[in-house]
């Protein structure tokens, strides 16, 4: 699955029955992030939650395929050029964990929206990762430290 370059923000959510239509909640952290704004228009991809695979690895990038993904469209002003990740393998950085997959593993988003996920932690913990593989999507970290969130 490819992960636009202007993803703004990445999370789980369950889509809820109205009167007459269908609702996807926003969490509130995503515009207090500044990520979003309210009263401004987005769009919205849904993907469907993929069937997990015998694979550790295969198994945490499914997490990406069952999570609803809002983006801004200004891809006219993007930079075409920039597509290389944003972490490297063996980078170390302290991240704030935002949400869990699926299959339990934190997720976590870098520059440009590039997701980074961490096995064994729990939203809104800080911790401080090392990048353990790299793909053009996606990338996976082991936690090297538990941080206070005020650190």
């Amino acid at each position: 699955m490819d992960v636009p370059d202007n993803l703004l923000c990445l999370f789980t959510a369950e889509l809820e029955e109205t009167d007459d239509s269908y609702i996807i909640e926003v969490p509130a952290r995503e515009v207090a992030k500044g990520q979003l704004q309210p009263n401004q228009t987005y769009r919205a991809a849904v993907v469907q939650t993929a069937s997990p695979k015998p694979e550790a690895q295969t198994q945490n990038e499914d997490q990406l395929d069952s999570t609803a993904k809002h983006s801004e469209d200004h891809s006219q002003n993007h930079d075409q050029t920039n597509r290389e990740p944003p972490v490297e393998k063996g980078e170390q950085r302290t991240v704030d964990i935002e949400s869990l997959g699926d299959q339990g593993d934190g997720i976590t988003r870098v520059e440009r929206g590039y997701v980074v996920i961490v096995p064994d932690t729990e939203p809104n913990e800080r911790v401080r990762i090392e990048i353990t593989d790299v793909s053009k999507n996606v990338g996976f970290a082991e936690v090297i430290e538990r941080k206070d969130y005020y650190e």
